[in-house]
């Protein structure tokens, strides 16, 4: 798995947090770890982004970005409103390619969700990882309304003949509401691919020293932790 696509089922599931658990795990384990944002949006030039925020709480990892656009937007609108020339899905994978030549493995972070457009011509994530051939992890959020957003993405992956690694909860709650513990059931069922992981809420405002020490723990072995899904469902599961 040289080149891993992360994608989210919406804005604000986790996506970021998730991408740098997978890299503190992925470092923890001996290996070298380049993370790829493809569009930075709502940033501005002197702020820090998202993949900045992954080197921040995961350590040393080569952290790109392809292209900022000031305004919080799709990447293809925040582009066209900034007079700026947008990121297309070939620069995308030529980049994880190049980084995937360097490095153990290449985090592929989107923007949003599976189908947020890139550019005019209506290029995506799904675009990208398909020139790639690479596996996509999705990061769903715990509630009310996961499973139909974790399902469109999931049969939108398979229509295009692209590898669900799994799916990742981006913030798991304190106290977990009825939705949430069933979902723990249903994720996987609709999603026809297992759950890899929980993160719990909270986790990206950690100290980075424990952010690293605790990330192998909330991630299955497949992203290189020890998280255990059956005993997830045996403790938090009605």
């Amino acid at each position: 798995m040289p080149v891993l696509v992360i994608t989210g089922t919406g804005t604000e599931v986790g996506k970021t947090v998730t991408t740098a658990a997978v890299a503190a795990a992925a470092l923890a384990a001996g290996q070298s770890v380049a993370v790829l944002k493809a569009a930075q949006t709502g940033v501005r030039p002197d702020e820090r982004g998202d993949a900045d925020e992954v080197a921040r709480l995961a350590g040393p990892v080569t952290a790109t970005e392809l292209a900022r656009f000031p305004e919080p937007l799709a990447p293809g609108t925040a582009a066209r409103r900034a007079g700026m020339a947008p990121v297309h899905p070939h620069e995308v994978a030529e980049a994880a390619a190049k980084l995937a030549t360097e490095h153990d493995l290449v985090l592929v972070e989107g923007a949003g969700g599976l189908l947020v457009r890139f550019d005019a011509a209506g290029g995506t994530l799904a675009d990208a990882a398909r020139l790639l051939n690479a596996p996509v992890l999705v990061v769903a959020s715990a509630g009310l309304g996961t499973l139909n957003t974790t399902e469109l993405t999931a049969r939108e992956l398979s229509s295009r003949e692209l590898e669900l690694a799994g799916v990742v909860i981006g913030s798991w709650p304190d106290a977990p509401d009825l939705a949430s513990r069933c979902n723990v059931m249903d994720l996987p069922e609709v999603a026809a691919a297992p759950l890899l992981g929980a993160l719990p809420a909270g986790a990206g405002a950690l100290q980075p020293a424990d952010f690293r020490t605790a990330a192998a723990q909330w991630l299955a072995p497949r992203l290189y932790g020890t998280w255990d899904a059956e005993a997830f469902r045996i403790r938090e599961a009605p």
